[in-house]
């Protein structure tokens, strides 16, 4: 057995593919995605989540709980270096190929009704938006996906 300075087992070569496919699989999400969300999922019940997961699975969306840092490593394969600034704490990735609003509008709706689920940042069509640039209510980043989706067919 190989341990790491200070004495902590090194990973086995099973448990680092599983971690690399995981990245993988993430990275792949994030760049087919036509938008996704990034939230802080602490303090969900269990009845919660179980509803949140249906409703986001019955818009076509895409939720995962994965480590800070292969969210990291995804991120950063997928072209959203722009994101990892937030990932610290319960993190959640939610991610959408067919509707770039669904997961916004669903999330937000779960961040006002329970207090330390937030959303932390978002990207649509590969442009990043953070939660500092948007308004103190969470539904706007419904509205500004929405809108910036709008203003692109516009211009198409």
């Amino acid at each position: 057995m190989k341990f790491l300075k200070g004495g902590e087992k090194m990973p086995s070569a099973q448990v680092i593919e599983k971690k690399k496919q995981i990245v993988d699989d993430l990275s792949e999400k994030l760049k087919n995605a036509q938008a996704g969300v990034i939230v802080n999922y602490a303090g969900i019940t269990v009845e919660n989540d179980t509803a949140l997961r249906k409703e986001l699975s019955a818009a076509g969306v895409n939720y995962s709980v994965i480590k800070n840092t292969l969210v990291k490593r995804a991120c950063e394969n997928a072209g959203f270096d722009g994101l990892t600034g937030v990932l610290e704490g319960m993190t959640a990735v939610a991610t959408s190929e067919n509707d770039p609003v669904a997961a916004a509008k669903i999330l937000s709706k779960y961040a006002e009704k329970i207090e330390t689920f937030e959303i932390k940042a978002g990207f649509v069509d590969g442009n990043i938006l953070d939660k500092a640039g948007l308004q103190s209510s969470l539904y706007s980043l419904a509205y500004v996906l929405q809108a910036y989706v709008d203003k692109e067919g516009e211009s198409a």
